[in-house]
């Protein structure tokens, strides 16, 4: 399914977008050398339910996970990158973390995914690696005008990734997001440029390079919902929501809060 939406719906949608990226930012903030993975889930539920909202993590339950998922936020530390199962594990310095958040507001959703480093340690392997697909999402976005198509966002997107030195994993990407979290189409985090569906004003993607340090390839962990790098290295992974306009795409996961 793919759904153009109103602009009635386009406003639903920054609503959802800011609330999203405002809990991340708060979650970031509190994220320090000691706190709990699920403490971080637990802060996550408590402003999710205060602002009205509905996770879109609790009963979601694909056929790549053991679902129900069963939280509120995925939580993904060094050599975890997707579908992050919060446990019990308190963060150390220089731990790389990788918070993914999607709500429903007003019967739209948003999604996005930020990775920082906690504590004073900062590698500069890891800073590299976040900035590579920070840069690689703004890429991603920039592509992303009316007329154009899929196939140009996923070659923006790859082609920063792979200059960086990584190896990219086309098989998890970014998606369509509308009245659910995920819909078509697909956003693979490489591809040619001219090819897939054409963007129109009033669509809604989630663009979300990840990459690993040396390897393509993921394994899923004992919890059944984690994807981590088959080598143990380290990830990252950056993720907005955004709107196609008859202009510049609009970012909608963007923090309106100071902390």
């Amino acid at each position: 399914m793919i759904e153009i939406l109103s602009p009635t719906e386009l406003h639903r949608a920054k609503e959802a977008g800011a609330l999203v990226a405002n809990i991340l930012q708060a979650l970031k903030s509190r994220a320090t050398v000691g706190t709990n993975l699920l403490d971080v889930d637990r802060w996550a539920k408590s402003m999710i339910l205060e602002a009205g909202a509905v996770s879109c993590y609790v009963d979601y339950a694909p056929s790549f996970g053991r679902g129900p998922f069963g939280h509120y936020i995925c939580t993904g530390v060094n050599d975890a990158v997707l579908h992050g199962l919060p446990r019990n594990y308190a963060l150390a310095d220089g731990d790389l973390l990788t918070l993914d958040l999607a709500v429903l507001k007003d019967g739209i959703a948003a999604d996005s995914a930020i990775s920082f480093i906690v504590g004073e340690s900062k590698p500069s392997e890891s800073v590299a690696m976040i900035d590579a697909t920070e840069r690689a999402l703004r890429a991603g976005i920039a592509a992303a005008r009316p007329g154009a198509r899929i196939g140009d966002i996923s070659y923006a997107i790859g082609s920063v990734l792979s200059e960086a030195g990584y190896p990219v994993n086309t098989e998890f990407g970014g998606h369509g997001i509308g009245s659910t979290m995920h819909q078509d189409p697909h956003v693979p985090n490489m591809g040619r440029p001219g090819r897939g569906y054409k963007l129109r004003p009033g669509l809604l993607l989630a663009l979300e390079p990840w990459v690993m340090a040396d390897t393509a390839q993921l394994v899923t962990d004992a919890d059944g919902w984690t994807l981590r790098s088959v080598t143990g290295c380290r990830t990252a992974h950056s993720e907005h929501t955004i709107a196609i306009t008859d202009g510049e795409a609009e970012i909608l996961t963007l923090p309106t809060l100071t902390h």
